[in-house]
């Protein structure tokens, strides 16, 4: 059986953004062999699969990098300086949709890309839901909609939604 890890040696920052940081990483394997990893470093955050009156709260965003308009579920950045991942999933519900939660439901986490990048979400199930109001961060639009939970798992399943961390959600929110 091999052994499995892998030693950095060096790194060296070769981007920093303001939503990420690239990394050239010289790496040695478990079998001595000398490689790069190249390293997008990303704070994490978190995705929300919240349910009232048998609808799943969505919002509709346009994704530069895809070039459309895609269906998810509210999610948002964790603040840099290692947020709470409840207080997180807290206020990215109530600023994209307008609704708190009583009842909150950790449903793990899901690496994004780990090949590449080292972003980690924290998945949450979110019930008994109070509308408040949506205050939305500046310079994001957004629409927010609920949809019937049978309509939203029709939309993953024909391809009209192919947000891989809201797949994730709902696959473990409603074990699907």
């Amino acid at each position: 059986m091999n052994e499995l890890f892998e030693k950095t040696l060096n790194t060296t920052e070769i981007y920093a953004g303001r939503v990420f940081k690239i990394t050239r990483d010289d790496v040695e394997l478990s079998d001595g062999y000398k490689t790069v990893r190249e390293v997008v470093h990303h704070n994490g955050g978190v995705v929300i699969a919240a349910e009232k009156d048998g609808k799943i709260l969505m919002v509709q965003q346009y994704r530069y990098p895809a070039q459309e308009v895609l269906y998810e579920l509210p999610a948002g950045k964790l603040d840099k300086g290692n947020e709470d991942v409840l207080s997180a999933a807290k206020r990215e519900l109530e600023e994209e949709t307008g609704h708190n939660a009583k009842n909150w439901e950790s449903l793990g986490f899901i690496w994004t890309s780990p090949g590449f990048c080292n972003e980690k979400l924290y998945l949450f199930k979110a019930s008994d839901l109070t509308f408040k109001g949506q205050h939305l961060d500046e310079g994001e639009i957004l629409n927010y909609c609920a949809i019937e939970k049978q309509e939203v798992f029709n939309m993953v399943k024909t391809g009209k939604i192919n947000d891989s961390k809201t797949i994730s959600a709902l696959m473990r929110a409603y074990k699907l």
